[in-house]
């Protein structure tokens, strides 16, 4: 087998994550590695061709040591604890984005039949011409035609290795009649960006991952909250500080249900969504709103992956997940009429048992409760209540909203306001919006009385209310 040895500089290389920001040191130590990988495959050829190679495994071959080694792929590598075989591996998956003209040893053909050796695996892509490394390609390189070394290297594609298991490397689904070796072997797109720029991308939104991050400038110290609110949430910030504690050391894990599920319900805006995004600011942990619209599919079982698609990644990421307007699709069941009706009812079972079995937090919001089935009501741990804001909250929203450039014109009474007028929190935000909008058009930074309550009409007209 023929092979290349371009020491082409891995900075500023293009990977399908986009621009790797990789630093000079991090390409160092990522080239050394791919290097011994250069090294594993010139034994293997060797092996492969009677050579008189004296290496009776290519993995006698040491990887580069790591200690004290700067960048993100050392860093990638420690953190995951990760022995030379499972090295090997990620290193592998890696090439067809940071260096695939590396595997072009392996496009040489089969005199005999014109195509890829068979022991080679491998495929082709859609638009990549380059060679895509499977689980055959990986049994290959270490194992040759040894066979009790092929069963003993068979245990590294297990789902349930490290690699695998943590959704860093997954193999391709196959067609049924083929074997399943024939899998590509693949690098998650988050593990690929880490190891060459050091940091955890995250996900954007799209019909393949329907969930939004939610993120937001605001503090704790800006959420005006009901105090018995402020004490139903103090139960759910407690369980996230110390479920780890609870379940494990405390063997609890054999006793309770994975994760937290809890039901936030009220009129809307309350601060269901603002404090959902709050508590995860708080604690260190991304909110992903999922978009159950957009996750419903009209063709049978997609519904089902693409909520695996969330909900896997979710779990190695530790995300909290808000389902916004619950009620949409955990109302009250109806009866089954037809093949539609019976398919919603499989797609909901599906997410139920999903959301059951998830062992992070899980927050549900609805407007309605009452619209919910009293069968998915038992499931939650915590149904916290988010009523409007009574006068002394609405005053506070009324002194929070307004920023320091502004002055209020002498008439307004933020008191006799927080009294007269039963507004949310929400609402309170949009009638202060429209002040300001009102003072900047008339380039002014005092905000008018009248401008205040032209708001105010306008956020009653929506509830259908009159002044």
């Amino acid at each position: 087998m023929d092979h290349r040895n371009d020491q082409t500089s891995l900075d500023g290389r293009i990977t399908d994550c986009g621009m790797v920001k990789s630093t000079p040191n991090n390409a160092t130590v990522v080239q050394a590695e791919l290097d011994w990988l250069q090294n594993i495959l010139k034994a293997r050829s060797a092996m492969n061709a009677n050579s008189g190679n004296s290496i009776r495994d290519v993995l006698e071959i040491p990887a580069p040591s790591l200690i004290e080694q700067p960048g993100s792929y050392a860093k990638l590598i420690q953190k995951l604890e990760l022995s030379e075989e499972e090295r090997f591996l990620l290193i592998l998956s890696a090439v067809p984005h940071i260096k695939p003209q590396m595997l072009d040893m392996f496009m040489g053909k089969n005199q005999l039949t014109q195509q890829i050796f068979t022991e080679f695996g491998g495929r082709k892509g859609k638009n990549h011409n380059g060679f895509i490394p499977t689980g055959e390609t990986v049994l290959f390189i270490l194992a040759g035609s040894n066979l009790s070394k092929r069963f003993k290297y068979l245990s590294l594609l297990s789902s349930e290795t490290k690699l695998f298991k943590e959704g860093h490397l997954k193999l391709s689904e196959t067609e049924a009649d083929d074997p399943y070796l024939n899998g590509t072997l693949i690098i998650s797109r988050d593990t690929l960006h880490e190891m060459t720029s050091g940091t955890v991308r995250k996900p954007d939104f799209s019909a393949d991952f329907p969930a939004q991050l939610l993120e937001t400038e605001m503090s704790w110290d800006d959420l005006v909250l009901n105090p018995h609110t402020e004490d139903e949430l103090r139960e759910i910030e407690i369980w996230l500080k110390h479920k780890d504690k609870l379940l494990q050391e405390w063997g609890m894990h054999r006793k309770l249900k994975p994760g937290f599920k809890a039901l936030f319900y009220g009129p809307p805006g309350t601060g269901k969504t603002l404090t959902t995004t709050l508590l995860g600011q708080k604690l260190g942990l991304d909110v992903y709103r999922i978009d159950l619209s957009r996750m419903i599919s009209k063709y049978i079982g997609e519904t089902e992956k693409n909520l695996a698609k969330i909900f896997d990644r979710a779990e190695r990421k530790g995300w909290i997940l808000f389902f916004d307007e619950a009620d949409a699709l955990f109302g009250k069941r109806t009866s089954v009429s037809d093949a539609h009706d019976r398919y919603a009812n499989q797609e909901v079972s599906y997410l139920l048992q999903r959301i059951e079995d998830y062992d992070g937090l899980v927050i549900l919001a609805t407007n309605l409760k009452n619209n919910l089935d009293e069968a998915f009501m038992r499931r939650f741990q915590a149904s916290v209540f988010f009523p409007m804001p009574q006068p002394e909250q609405r005053k506070m929203l009324w002194s929070k909203g307004f920023p320091s450039t502004v002055q209020l014109e002498d008439r307004i009474d933020l008191q006799d306001l927080a009294k007269s007028y039963e507004l949310s929190g929400g609402s309170i935000i949009q009638v202060i919006q429209h002040s300001l909008l009102m003072a900047l058009d008339k380039e002014s930074t005092e905000v008018k009385l009248g401008d205040i309550r032209e708001g105010i009409r306008r956020e009653y007209h929506k509830m259908g209310r009159t002044i």
